[in-house]
């Protein structure tokens, strides 16, 4: 039977040795991350502002290059009336100055009175603009005046185009990420959901819930069966694993708002979903024709040993185990992205347990003085996630694993381009995964006939 084949391998499990005493957890850990009250937001937000005072500059900057163009050939005054009072189109450059005058009281109305969050009013502007000089530059004779007569049309034309492309990439975009953030923020914080559903998870698979009965952080201290953290830093490291465990748990319980981004021909799955003070964390799920104890050994029991296998990975290192359920690791990635993403180092806290048909490992970024921040590798930070492995009640040759990731690469990369990386990167993972485990479960059979 294959529950029985990996018996032996299932009655060790509890090498770290509070894993069963774990069923005693308390799930109603309070979350910082999740429940906390949102802080009221500002006004107007930061890169609203930016657009408005690069609006601003807009109109100066034209207006500066217009009053130098008038200093050029006789007295200001005498310039002033011949191109205002006399006024030419195909001759005068007050009509450049109007048309920046123009984007300024429309941009500035638009987007910071009224504060409007659609691109209507810069397209008109934008549009007014380019057909404004095109039709000048083709009509007029500024061409042969001075050298102004290129400069303040194409700088004209040019500021305004980058005055759209700032609102559309850059304000709309990052206030709407704001916006669900802080709508998540809300939600979280004015109805607590339960921890995890006891619902389907996938065909065949089943998620059951664990029994989980109130205790103290002490009462948990008191629960492990042989290292526990004694120090102030060692009981951070704790508190920080404790936490992590919390959001990834908050996470699997809003398996119905996942978003999905893609999926491969192995019928893998990538999700995301907008965690409150973190961002975008993107969710890996699979069905694995495997027991989960096997997945368990490999991916959360001996993450050192991950590098044999895990091409994705180039360095593994256990800086301390703090107790029988956290330790402190060392991680190096490769480079993604076909070398576009160079190789970042990680500082992590792990914290794994053990809820009756699942297996848990949730970590966080941390600091530790054995590896400090260096100039070999832009170090990462990583939020709250880790691995899940959860059983099948109805057959134990199979499970479901999920990979909750949430990681600042730091660096200037595009934010397109990190998801894009982090999507593929994850599809690997469960190739060399796979094929992992491919390769051991003919040992094991082996081992279990003998």
């Amino acid at each position: 039977m294959p529950g029985g084949e990996y018996g032996e391998l299932g009655g060790s499990l509890p090498a770290i040795a509070s894993l069963n005493a774990s069923y005693s957890t308390s799930l109603s850990l309070p979350s910082p991350y999740l429940f906390v009250p949102p802080a009221e937001r500002k006004a107007i937000s930061d890169v609203r502002r930016t657009f408005c005072l690069f609006v601003t500059f807009d109109l100066l900057f034209i207006s500066l290059l217009w009053i130098i163009e008038l200093n050029i050939s006789g007295t200001i005054w005498e310039n002033l009336g011949n191109e205002v009072v006399h006024y030419n189109f195909r001759s005068s450059f007050f009509d450049i100055f109007l048309l920046a005058l123009f984007r300024f009281l429309c941009l500035q109305v638009g987007y910071a009175a009224f504060r409007l969050k659609h691109w209507w009013v810069i397209a008109v502007t934008t549009l007014v603009t380019s057909v404004f000089l095109v039709v000048k530059v083709i009509t007029s004779n500024l061409l042969s005046q001075n050298a102004f007569g290129y400069v303040l049309p194409i700088t004209s034309f040019v500021v305004a185009w980058l005055e759209t492309w700032f609102l559309d990439f850059k304000v709309l975009t990052q206030e709407a990420d704001d916006e669900r953030a802080y709508l998540a923020a809300v939600n979280a914080a004015c109805e607590r959901a339960p921890m995890i559903y006891p619902r389907a998870v996938s065909d065949g698979q089943f998620y059951s819930p664990p029994e989980s009965v109130a205790g103290s952080e002490e009462d948990l201290d008191e629960e492990g069966l042989g290292r526990r953290a004694v120090t102030a830093q060692e009981k951070e490291y704790v508190r920080q694993g404790r936490e992590a465990m919390s959001v990834v748990e908050q996470i699997l319980a809003q398996e119905d708002n996942w978003k999905f981004e893609k999926n491969n021909d192995m019928g893998d799955f990538v999700y995301t979903l907008e965690i409150p003070f973190h961002g975008k964390t993107f969710i890996l799920k699979a069905f694995m024709q495997c027991p989960a104890e096997l997945v368990y050994q490999e991916v959360i029991l001996q993450p050192e040993k991950m590098v044999q296998w895990n091409k994705t990975v180039s360095a593994c290192q256990i800086l301390q185990r703090v107790d029988d359920n956290t330790l402190v690791s060392y991680d190096v990635s490769s480079g993604a992205a076909g070398g576009v993403v160079s190789a970042r180092d990680f500082v992590n806290v792990r914290r794994v347990e053990r809820k009756r048909d699942c297996y848990l490992s949730a970590g966080m970024a941390t600091d530790h003085e054995a590896k400090p921040s260096s100039g070999r590798y832009v170090r990462g930070e990583n939020g709250p996630g880790g691995f899940v492995v959860l059983k099948s009640s109805s057959n134990p040759s199979v499970c479901t694993f999920i990979w909750v990731l949430n990681t600042d690469l730091k660096g200037r990369l595009p934010r397109y381009l990190i998801h894009q990386s982090l999507g593929a990167t994850m599809f690997e993972f469960m190739t060399h995964l796979r094929q992992r485990i491919a390769d051991l479960r003919p040992s094991h059979r082996s081992h279990h006939n003998t």
